[in-house]
């Protein structure tokens, strides 16, 4: 449901509610990355889990040169892959596992056989413990710790067998897992990802608010900017998860490993508990994995799936995820066009916007700020403004107004280029470059004739300006205009 003006340089259409598109082999040339922004993408996942640095490095390519050819601001997320355990090679590529028979998982490389398999985890021995569960691929595999000799080798039972193939992931529900948040591939990928300026880190397994102090503290040497996106995809996460939204700039809720880490039913409820709690934080959510999951092979969703995308959207979320869809599915272009065309609908019922805003409570001197972001969302609903208009450097002003879910649309003004595209991934936001600061009255102006000359607004259409009198105290902000294009 996006309309380009003949040069496609601008749309004048955005869903409020963002995508994010997993890059794979499937989407991973210049073409199918710009038919998919075309479609409806506003940010690109790049899976470090798989892929070469070339392979990333020309997709990273890609989007800037679409960006630039079509003036617009696509997010990139890099998605590092953390302490995900994997079985190792299987020999001829796949066995099959019998309910009630034994298998060794031991730590010393080798090729898997029915007897004997590998696992890229040198501490399992250590860790698990007799009775203990061990999930293979996102849990079709079940197997039981029978023993352990704590060195190398752990005899387990199979529970719920069937075929197994090479570097499957392994989720220990019920063990302590030793292993550092960020693995030694972790610290080279995120080299990689900051070398290249991305704008989102997204951090696997997260299980403690210390995991994302650790990649923040990481992020602030190498004088880098990027934002980082917590992953709930552990049960621990769930044991201190406000400080966690707190800490984090962004939550992502990763329901492939989270409904194998815990009861399937409670995967929802997780997921609506999680949306809430950032929507009062103002912290973006991404709803990630199994969104469109059937049009990996099929051209068309089914009636479940567009239930999921639909109750997503009336959640609240900021953004929905695609991950194999887009990265290995047959029709990547059609998955996008198909959300897109979802959310366009629940959006035009309005059903979103109708929920309680959340005034400020804070007594500090922030509470000001927020006052003045919450009454103009309120004074955008009585007066039925087509959009509320802020300039930030710090993106706070973007957050703060997104959190509120306004009807009216959220046109965001800015002289940090780290937030031209990061913003992307917020719900309602756009971004545009300002670096005037001649006076409030001015910048004013500027910003509705440059809206005006985008198609975003026309004349006699209603308008909440947000802004800092006088304009150059930035991150101040102390003055509502209600006025008319």
């Amino acid at each position: 449901m996006r309309t380009f003006e003949k040069n496609n340089s601008v749309r004048t259409h955005f869903n409020k509610t963002k995508i994010v598109a997993t890059v794979g082999p499937a989407s991973s040339s210049r073409d199918i990355l710009r038919q998919l922004v075309l479609a409806g993408v506003d940010v690109f996942r790049l899976n470090f889990s798989h892929g070469s640095y070339d392979e990333h490095q020309k997709v990273i390519n890609h989007i800037r040169d679409i960006n630039e050819e079509l003036q617009i601001n696509t997010a990139m997320l890099v998605d590092l892959q953390g302490p995900k355990l994997r079985i190792g090679v299987i020999k001829g590529g796949e066995i099959f596992l019998e309910d009630g028979k034994e298998l060794t998982i031991t730590t010393t490389p080798c090729e898997g056989t029915i007897d004997q398999v590998y696992i890229t985890y040198p501490e399992f021995p250590k860790d698990v413990k007799a009775g203990e569960p061990v999930l293979i691929d996102d849990g079709k595999i079940k197997l039981e710790v029978i023993s352990t000799n704590r060195e190398d080798k752990v005899l387990t039972r199979v529970i719920h067998g069937g075929p197994l193939t090479s570097k499957k992931g392994v989720n220990l529900p019920h063990t302590n897992v030793s292993l550092p948040c960020l693995t030694e591939k972790d610290l080279l990928d995120l080299d990689f990802a900051l070398l290249n300026e991305v704008d989102w880190i997204g951090l696997s397994f997260v299980r403690s608010v210390t995991d994302i102090v650790e990649l923040k503290d990481k992020i602030k040497l190498k004088k880098k900017q990027p934002k980082v996106i917590a992953k709930i995809e552990k049960p621990e996460a769930m044991d201190e998860i406000d400080n966690i939204i707190d800490m984090a700039d962004g939550i992502m809720v990763a329901r492939g490993d989270l409904g194998v880490e815990m009861p399937l039913e409670q995967v929802t409820l997780t997921q609506k508990l999680l949306v809430k709690k950032c929507l009062a934080a103002s912290k973006p959510i991404i709803i990630a994995t199994q969104m469109m999951e059937s049009m990996i092979n099929n051209f068309s969703p089914t009636r479940a799936e567009v239930s999921d995308v639909t109750n997503s959207v009336l959640d609240g979320a900021d953004a929905l995820m695609l991950s194999g869809e887009t990265s290995v599915g047959k029709f990547p272009v059609q998955v996008i066009s198909q959300m897109t065309k979802i959310i366009a609908t629940v959006e035009a019922t309005s059903y979103q916007y109708d929920r309680d805003s959340i005034p400020p409570s804070n007594p500090e001197l922030k509470f000001i700020y927020n006052s003045i972001f919450y009454n103009a969302c309120k004074m955008s609903a009585q007066a039925n403004a087509k959009g509320i208009i802020t300039m930030t450097h710090s993106g706070y002003s973007a957050f703060r107004i997104a959190s509120q879910r306004p009807k009216a649309s959220i046109f965001v003004f800015t002289d940090n280029k780290n937030l031209l595209n990061a913003m992307s991934l917020v719900w309602g936001v756009r971004t545009f470059y300002y670096d005037k600061y001649e006076s409030t009255d001015q910048s004013i102006a500027d910003t509705i004739e440059l809206l005006k000359e985008q198609g975003f607004l026309m004349k006699d259409e209603v308008v909440i300006n947000i802004a800092s009198v006088p304009i150059y105290s930035r991150g101040k902000a102390n003055m509502i205009k209600l006025g008319i294009v």
